[in-house]
């Protein structure tokens, strides 16, 4: 039996198998992630919070990425809401007391005050989940306008700019008057390209 009549149908089939399977949980990761990221600005269920301010302190810093998920809130948990009165600004802050009813009372950890605003259930966007520390800042340095349109102005410019092409073709005929020789042992028709 040789190498040709070696059936290689059960390790075909495995691979086969097992790309099929990193496939699916590749996007069914992707589903996830999509899933668990879908702002509440477009129906979905998070919200990200940049923290600004010293309010939170030491929960949170300035700079700090908040993930809120929507949930039903409960007196102890830090909330994202969305107060009427500020016309779409967002404060994270935790609830003290209240009800989602007749309104939360909030304040931030490093505040000896209670905030103005009474929050119900309508107005909280989301109950933080997840923080990652300092990765705000960067983000906020992406969300503005002036960098995407640089980032779209350089693209653009890289795939306008005309491309420095160095490199000589050296398939081009050249017409000069001295006789072709071949190498020993090749007749000279195969060099020119003609028939013998």
């Amino acid at each position: 039996m040789t190498e040709t009549d070696t059936p290689a149908a059960p390790d075909a089939l495995a691979r086969r198998v097992w790309r099929a399977a990193v496939s699916v949980a590749f996007w069914v990761g992707i589903a996830a992630v999509a899933w668990l990221l879908w702002p509440t600005s477009l129906g979905g269920c998070t919200t990200l919070t940049i923290v600004s301010g010293h309010s939170m302190e030491p929960t949170y810093y300035t700079g700090d990425l908040v993930v809120a998920r929507c949930g039903a809130p409960a007196v102890g948990d830090i909330v994202v809401y969305q107060p009427p009165e500020l016309g779409g600004g967002r404060i994270i802050h935790r609830l003290v007391a209240g009800d989602g009813e007749a309104g939360w009372q909030a304040q931030g950890d490093n505040n000896s005050w209670i905030d103005p605003f009474t929050p119900t259930d309508a107005d909280v966007l989301g109950i933080a989940e997840l923080h990652v520390p300092k990765l705000g800042m960067f983000a906020r340095v992406f969300a503005t306008p002036y960098v995407w349109l640089s980032l779209i102005v350089i693209a653009l410019a890289i795939l306008v700019w005309p491309r420095n092409d160095d490199e000589t073709d050296t398939d081009e005929f050249v017409d000069t008057d001295e006789p072709v020789t071949a190498p020993e042992g090749v007749p000279v028709a195969a060099v020119v390209g003609e028939q013998p």
